[in-house]
């Protein structure tokens, strides 16, 4: 077929014998650049139009890498015309040359391009939100790491195979390899960060310790994780600064993640209030209380007397919310209505402070009550 495609091109610049033989290569050049651009619409336009279920792939890709795929089509058209366009050696190796880190580059931005568009695809099926959607930050996650690693993989692989198709650094990168050892371990200690973050982020993408969107605490902050790069990642804290962390830092130091498997929290609240405290009282008006907003996820809610102090007695409520800011928010609920309740309905609950008057003969006397007026004042 080649033989074929060359015997065409040959025709073809018979047809230009009446011009000189730097302008009949260029027109015979133009005009297999000028078919071959013509080919790439029409092969587009296939793709626009290929039915079934991964229609809606193929366009997607067919319009984001068309410009490159043009180019590469006009490149691979020029260069098969290269042997009988009727070039001098020398326009024939320089051009030839050009033609080849083109087609590299042009290769490796269409490979990028396609990685851009499976990744865009593939993770409109999932949407995070604010419920408990891990299903969604878990792909997400994955998708992002990985596509991250491939586009700088590719970048990498890209930039050295256009260098290796020169002569001098190909014999140059074959010598440095066979002869600079000491060359190669100072370089590699360089980029040992570069490197040991690259596969932190794998290692991340694959056993997921953090997810997009996962409520951690890291560093004494409480946050969210907002973004995850090859290298670092972004946690959004909750006061909207953010906090910059190497992508390791999470494989080799301890942190809390509030959503690694669940988004839903147990919130705790604790009142400390008198020993004459109504407990069954409050634990009745809890139920009533989580029953009036929807931060309230239906699973959990408890009061107990957790600890006796010398003067008050500790009450634990727990309510659990749907996910870290709703919990949140349903603690600071709960504690504002049992507070309210308290000092509308069981005064005598809250904390006291007692006193114990003795007798002018010494003996002791009945302990007084806070709201008892001293001997000799009125109670106003």
């Amino acid at each position: 077929m080649r033989h074929h495609f060359l015997d065409i091109i040959g025709t073809v610049h018979d047809w230009f014998d009446w011009a000189p033989a730097p302008l009949a290569s260029a027109l015979v050049l133009i005009l297999a650049g000028g078919l071959a651009l013509f080919g790439s619409r029409v092969l587009v336009n296939l793709f626009l139009r290929i039915p079934g279920p991964r229609r809606e792939f193929f366009r997607t890709f067919a319009t984001e890498v068309r410009r490159p795929l043009r180019v590469l089509v006009v490149v691979v058209a020029v260069g098969s015309s290269l042997p009988a366009a009727g070039l001098s050696s020398r326009a024939f190796t320089t051009l030839g040359q050009v033609l080849l880190v083109a087609f590299v580059l042009l290769l490796g931005w269409t490979a990028a391009l396609a990685i851009r568009v499976s990744a865009t695809l593939y993770l409109a099926r999932f949407e995070t939100g604010e419920g408990d959607d891990l299903l969604a930050r878990k792909h997400v996650t994955q998708i992002r790491i990985l596509k991250r690693a491939a586009d700088l993989l590719l970048f990498v692989f890209t930039i050295s195979a256009a260098l290796m198709t020169f002569e001098p650094v190909r014999q140059y990168g074959l010598s440095l390899f066979a002869s600079a050892g000491a060359a190669s371990l100072v370089v590699g200690l360089a980029a040992r960060p570069l490197l040991t973050n690259l596969i932190a982020g794998v290692q991340i993408a694959i056993t997921q310790p953090i997810r997009i969107e996962d409520a951690v605490i890291v560093e004494g902050e409480w946050g969210w994780i907002e973004e995850i790069t090859s290298t670092y990642v972004v946690v959004r804290l909750w006061d909207w600064r953010r906090m910059i962390l190497p992508i390791a830092y999470f494989l080799e130091k301890p942190f809390q993640n509030w959503t690694h498997q669940s988004a839903s929290l147990i919130g705790s609240v604790f009142f400390y209030l008198d020993y004459r405290v109504p407990v069954d009282l409050l634990r009745t008006h809890l139920n009533e209380i989580v029953l009036e907003t929807p931060l309230w996820d239906g699973n959990v809610v408890n009061l107990q007397v957790s600890d006796m102090k010398q003067d008050t007695v500790e009450l634990r409520m727990l309510v659990s919310g749907r996910n870290a800011p709703q919990t949140w928010d349903l603690r600071c609920f709960v504690r504002e209505r049992m507070l309210l309740f308290l000092q509308t309905t069981c005064p005598d609950a809250l904390p006291q402070t007692r006193i114990m008057m003795e007798d002018a003969a010494g003996g002791p006397a009945a302990p007084m009550r806070p709201d008892t007026p001293f001997p000799g004042r009125s109670p106003g």
